[in-house]
Formats: structure tokens, sequence, C-alpha cells
């Protein structure tokens, strides 16, 4: 007979094959064979003798994160909020970041807001150093334009918006099929918004579609028109104009979006030398929505608003496989000082000592054991990234010096006592040149 071990693997591969026979919908006959093969292997198990056994599991949709990985998030985030922040974000106890509310009183000129969030993901993309990125922007006002004047009916906007919608997923032709064939769009009305939506470009496709024969003559198309002309001055203004491109197959699905729209995407992942590609997708997006806030408003007032979003999962997954592809060591810990001893019985000195550094405003760790050897606490802060050592021994308390170590050079000074907090920040802040 199978040992214990074994039986409980082959029961548990068993009952994969189970679940994903059922996730699959296979055959009531095929699952009922497999099930009565499961059965028969924890009838070979036998009783587990009282044990009971917990399966840990996250719960569905969440997944849970390592202190390797927690720090890299923790980075994503600091980028993020220090640049809202720069912006003169507040924090709202949602949580999200909005920027500051706008004084609509009197001169209110709504492309500066969105330019700015456009200035923003530009900011946050390239303090990650994800790679080449490009942000691109277009208008609903001249989306619903080019729908009437191609000839599509009122009641199929929205509909063939979200087909244009897919088109950084899908080739044009399948794209048109599925207007005509399966959302009834005639042929010829598809084919006028092909020429349209394979265009992109600059300030200079503004221009030219501004004396297009027929988008000319449609109000909503023009308004649009003369306010990305407007918002392309802004992004001049702000150093960011290349990095952004008006392109008339941005859609954005959502019904609420009033004005310009834009979505940032990565040019190419941010591989390196036997990493996979990673297909991504955006990893920022937004818009404005002048009409939502009013649909809360008791006297339905107009709130002009723009909002924008960051992927950070999707960021995240990034730059967590570029780290680990390179084997970039990732600091989980902001420890300035490891507390260390040099000889045995000093236990009671190190303690005090890292009580007192705690008490400074000094990130202390010390390792927990009575006695550890010297070579173990060094090799400690060399694992973890620790830049610095305080070293107690019999000589120096005798001296009234603690020793400090630079953990990357070796370096090794005294320091009086008085004066060990202010040497650690002073070699913590240069990032331990020591």
């Amino acid at each position: 007979m199978a040992d214990r071990a074994t039986l409980e693997e082959a029961v548990r591969l068993q009952g994969e094959r189970v679940r994903g026979l059922k996730q699959q919908k296979a055959g009531a006959e095929l699952i009922e064979e497999e099930v009565a093969k499961l059965l028969k292997l924890k009838a070979q198990l036998g009783p587990d003798e009282g044990k009971q056994k917990f399966v840990l599991k996250t719960p569905k949709g969440t997944r849970d994160y390592n202190p390797r990985q927690m720090a890299v998030r923790e980075k994503v985030f600091d980028v993020i909020i220090s640049c809202f922040k720069r912006h003169g974000a507040e924090v709202i106890d949602t949580p999200v970041f909005e920027l500051k509310d706008f004084d609509i009183a009197g001169q209110f000129d709504p492309m500066i807001p969105d330019a700015e969030c456009l200035k923003i993901i530009c900011e946050i993309l390239s303090a990650l150093q994800l790679g080449d990125f490009l942000i691109k922007v277009n208008d609903r006002r001249i989306l619903d334009g080019m729908f009437n004047v191609c000839g599509v009916p009122d009641s199929k906007f929205r509909t063939i918006c979200s087909s244009v919608d897919k088109l950084d997923k899908m080739s044009w032709e399948n794209v048109k099929n599925e207007m005509v064939e399966e959302k009834g769009l005639a042929s010829e009305v598809a084919d006028h918004i092909g020429a349209y939506v394979k265009q992109h470009g600059g300030v200079s496709l503004v221009e030219q579609l501004l004396q297009d024969p027929k988008l000319s003559q449609n109000k909503q198309a023009l308004e649009g028109l003369g306010d990305l002309k407007l918002l392309f001055e802004y992004l001049t203004l702000f150093g960011i104009a290349e990095k952004i491109s008006f392109d008339l197959s941005l859609a954005r699905g959502l019904d609420y979006y009033t004005g310009v729209i834009y979505e940032a995407v990565l040019l190419q992942s941010p591989t390196q030398q036997g990493e996979e590609a990673l297909g991504v997708g955006s990893v920022a997006a937004g818009g404005r929505y002048d009409g939502l806030v009013g649909m809360f408003d008791p006297k339905g007032r107009k709130v002009p608003c723009v909002g924008l979003s960051i992927g950070v999962e999707r960021i995240f997954s990034i730059v967590e496989q570029r780290m680990e592809a390179s084997e970039e060591k990732v600091r989980t810990t902001e420890t300035q000082v490891l507390v260390a001893a040099a000889q045995k019985k000093l236990l009671e000195e190190r303690l005090k000592l890292v009580a007192e550094l705690w008490d400074r405003g000094i990130k202390a760790e010390l390792l927990y054991k009575k006695n550890p050897k010297l070579l173990t606490q060094l090799q400690y802060c060399e694992e973890t990234g620790i830049p610095l050592v305080a070293i107690i021994g019999e000589q120096e308390l005798k001296d009234g010096v603690i020793k400090l170590r630079c953990v990357a050079s070796r370096e090794e000074v005294d320091v009086r006592k008085e004066n060990l907090v202010e040497e650690i920040r002073k070699r913590t802040s240069q990032y331990c040149i020591c």
C-alpha cells in the first residue's frame, strides 16, 4: 500500500482534476467517473485520526503580498501620492485623491484642469521609469459629431462608440464587421467612420479637421476640436506635447464623459534579457464629466469636473517583474541601524541603546538572541540592506563610545554616545556614503 504522503498527494491532484472538469462544464458522466476515483482514494486514505485540518485560502479576487511585494507597492504609491500632493491634491476618506476645487465664478478655463491631469500622468509614469509611453486624447463631442456626419442613427451612437473603443485590441476589419453584422450599421456608414478613426497625430491634425468640410459643419465637433486646440497650447507650455497623440479611435466606453478623454499606454514593456514581454494595456486614463455631479444635485447644477485613474495593479505587475528579472534587491524595512554586540553578555546594553534610539526617532533593530555572534549580526545587515551597525563592546563601554560601522564600505568609526543619533542621521541622509 502506498504511504500516506503519496495518497494525500494523489487525493489533492484528483480533487483539482474534478474541480477543473466542473469549471469547464464537462459531461456529467465524466465528472461522476472522476468523483468516484476521488472517493476511492479518500477511502484508502482512511480517517485522519481526529486531526482537524485547516486550509488557508485568500478570498476570491484578492491576493496576499509578501514583504518584498509590499515594499514595491509602497514605492509605487509613494510616487503617485507625492505627485498628486505636488499639484495641490487633498485626500478624501474614500480614500481617493482629487484636485482642489476650482473656483468656477468669473473666468474659468476648462482646459487647464485637463492639461494638468495629463501633466500628472506624465510625471507619475516618468518617475516610475516604466519605459516609453504615449497618452492618447480625444473628445466625446468630436466622436458624437463624427458619428452624426457619417450617418450613424442617434440610437446607435453609444453601441457604435463601444465598437470603436475596441480598435486598440482588434483590427479595423473586425470592428467594422461587428458594426455591420452584429449591430446593423450600413456598410458605407462604417467606411465613413473608418476614414476618420484611423487618423492620429498632434495639433496639426486638429487644425486639419477644423477645415474638414463635414466636421466643420457640426457644432459638437467644432466645440471639441476648438477645446483640443487650446489643450495642445497648454500642453506645449507644460512641456509634454510630444507625449500626447490626438487619436480619433479613442472612445472610452463610459457614458458619463462629456468632453476630453485620455488614456496612457506603454509603447513597450520594460523588458530585460530573459524576460517575457507584458501585454498590460493602458496604465492610466480619465477625462471630463461635467454632467455627472449634477445628477446628484437637487438643483441639477452643471459642475465642471475632470478625473483620472492610475492602473496601480498593472503598474505593480510591471515593476515587480522587472525587479525579479534583474534580481534587484528590494529593502523590505526602513531600518537605519542595527544595534549589535561584539562580545557575549551585552544583551542589557543592547536593549538600553536600541530603546534610546527609538525614543530619539531612529529606526533601529536588534537580533533577539541573547548572545549572537558578531558575524551573524553583520551578515543580517547585508542580507536585509541595513546601512549601519552600532557595535557595543566591552572596551567601547569603558571609553563611552559606540563603534559605528558602514555595512557597504566596512569603515568603522568611534562615536561618542551622545553624538550617535546625529551621526546616524547624517550618514543615512547621505544614503550611507561612508
